[in-house]
């Protein structure tokens, strides 16, 4: 089977294990029938933006092209850091854009990747956004009425815990930090100051994750579509946003978007 089109983040859903699927104009692709057999992506040079369509000669922010990245709200700054929300005061490249992704209940959580890592997210991405950081499990930490007071409540415990995950210990399976997430939980919640204690989720329910993995790499190397631009091999698995191959190469798919590529898949 090929398949020509544009990568995009791949979509995941949550059942026994992650299931995935990269879904463009053209084509919808399920990821998960394709473990052990063999796939190659070829980029075929050309991007184009994943907002507007244009072709880019470089792609911003995971997919866009530059006046994208400067303009559309996807791309305003609080995207990455959440404290700088300035939504509910009325202030946004887009308002109504905000009123949807700003201006609703966001969550503060603990998700264990490698280590136990905080993050903050809208309350419509549970749990796809622990699928695609690669977590095992996570925890609710509190629940807020918009993404500024979550983005105060991160601040305060990034001196405590970490906010970004190793992808390599992620892939290979290495945890750095074992602790129950409830007793990291109430860890943050004592050091995370007056904001958490008015918004602290009391329920203790973990959202455990498992992966289609085939086999867990003991080593991955990080494939780089613009040095080279045709990756294969046999598929052996799929964790956050990365295909995993059976020659140690891995490749974040969401880095891409808006590449045009080409898509095999075969039989062993």
């Amino acid at each position: 089977m090929e398949y020509v089109g544009n990568l995009n983040k791949l979509h995941s859903r949550l059942s026994s294990v992650a299931e995935y699927s990269l879904t463009n104009d053209i084509f919808t692709l399920d990821f998960n029938p394709l473990i052990g057999t063999t796939l190659n992506i070829e980029y075929l040079g050309e991007i184009n933006c994943i907002k507007c369509g244009r072709k880019t000669n470089k792609s911003f922010s995971q997919g866009y092209c530059y006046p994208c990245f400067m303009s559309a709200p996807e791309t305003e700054e609080c995207v990455l850091r959440p404290e700088l929300c300035r939504a509910h005061e009325g202030f946004a490249r887009d308002m109504g854009f905000a009123a949807t992704h700003c201006l609703i209940d966001h969550f503060v959580y603990l998700a264990r990747t490698d280590a136990v890592k905080v993050g903050v997210t809208r309350n419509t991405q549970i749990p796809t956004r622990w699928i695609d950081q690669g977590a095992t499990e996570a925890i609710i930490l509190a629940r807020t009425p918009n993404r500024y007071q979550a983005g105060l409540i991160e601040q305060s415990l990034k001196k405590h815990l970490p906010d970004k995950t190793n992808w390599r210990n992620m892939l290979t399976g290495k945890v750095t930090d074992k602790r129950p997430l409830q007793e990291v939980k109430q860890f943050a919640k004592n050091v995370g100051g007056e904001i958490l204690q008015i918004y602290f989720e009391p329920d203790n329910s973990l959202q455990s994750i498992n992966y289609p993995l085939s086999e867990i790499p003991v080593k991955v190397v990080s494939f780089d579509l613009d040095k080279s631009h045709s990756i294969g091999g046999v598929l052996t698995g799929i964790k956050g946003q990365y295909l995993i191959f059976d020659n140690q190469n891995v490749i974040n798919i969401r880095k891409y978007g808006g590449y045009k590529v080409k898509i095999k898949c075969s039989n062993r």
